[in-house]
């Protein structure tokens, strides 16, 4: 199924009952279009009643209505959208939009590695605290994949690797500015005068912090400008870097580990 789209549906519950999903807040749309909960609801399938429903459960959802209505019997009276509504059309529809990007980001790439991403598409607070504001400086498209450069702080750099849809769906170009996450564990330490020739993200740095557990360390390194990563690594391998509070250290990610998210 590699390459499917995954339709991204949004709705909001309260207490098991629905209060906004995408029908709602077609019908919102309709009613500032039509001026009429009759016309609407005629013309997104509702009943009037549903409809009616509906109006109700949104403005007791908001601080202040987003609908205002006139009953007219048959006639269906009048309707108009509030600025109120007309925000919470503008927000439902962004959030719905960067749920459909992710989601298709998902159905390209797979889930793992995405879990930040989507949460953070969402506002939610994520468990990496990895998170770096970068700027896109350079792009290289191959057949499949996008090799980007990134820039952050005031001379630190980063690459990361998409593929091309997925470059596409989240409008990457030089100039724009997204957010860079890595998972702690997707960073390998090594000794600061060794570090591998190989490794195309190296941020050298110094252990400010380290955490000990029976199997794994938590090492949070300063790497200049005011930016720090936190890394896990096997305590044997900490222990055996001399990786104490003070040690130089390189820490390197590959390309392909590095998580973006758009606003």
């Amino acid at each position: 199924m590699t390459g499917a789209k995954i339709s991204a549906l949004l709705a909001l519950h309260s207490e098991g009952r629905l209060l906004v999903g995408r029908d709602r807040i077609n019908l919102l749309e309709k009613v500032a279009e039509l001026g009429s909960i009759a016309k609407a609801s005629h013309a997104t399938g509702f009943s009037y009643k549903t409809a009616w429903d509906s109006v109700n459960a949104v403005n007791n959802l908001l601080p202040t209505p987003a609908f205002l209505t006139r009953p007219g019997g048959r006639s269906g009276g009048g309707a108009e959208v509030t600025p109120e509504g007309r925000r919470l059309i503008a927000t439902f529809r962004r959030l719905e939009e960067k749920l459909s990007r992710i989601s298709n980001m998902i159905a390209e790439e797979g889930l793992e590695g995405q879990e930040e991403a989507l949460l953070w598409a969402l506002g939610v607070r994520i468990s990496t605290r990895n998170v770096f504001q970068v700027e896109v400086s350079q792009m290289k498209r191959w057949t499949v994949d996008v090799e980007i450069s990134l820039k952050f702080g005031d001379d630190q750099t980063m690459l990361a690797i998409v593929t091309n849809s997925a470059a596409d769906e989240l409008e990457l170009a030089p100039g724009k500015r997204v957010l860079a996450l890595v998972k702690a564990p997707f960073f390998r330490l090594h000794a600061a005068d060794n570090p591998p020739i190989d490794a195309r993200n190296c941020f050298f740095g110094e252990v400010v912090e380290r955490l000990d557990a029976e199997r794994n360390s938590e090492i949070r390194l300063d790497i200049g400008h005011g930016k720090t990563l936190h890394a896990v690594a096997p305590r044997q391998t900490v222990e055996s870097l001399g990786l104490g509070v003070g040690a130089r250290a390189v820490a390197t990610v590959d390309p392909s580990q590095v998580i973006l998210a758009v606003n």
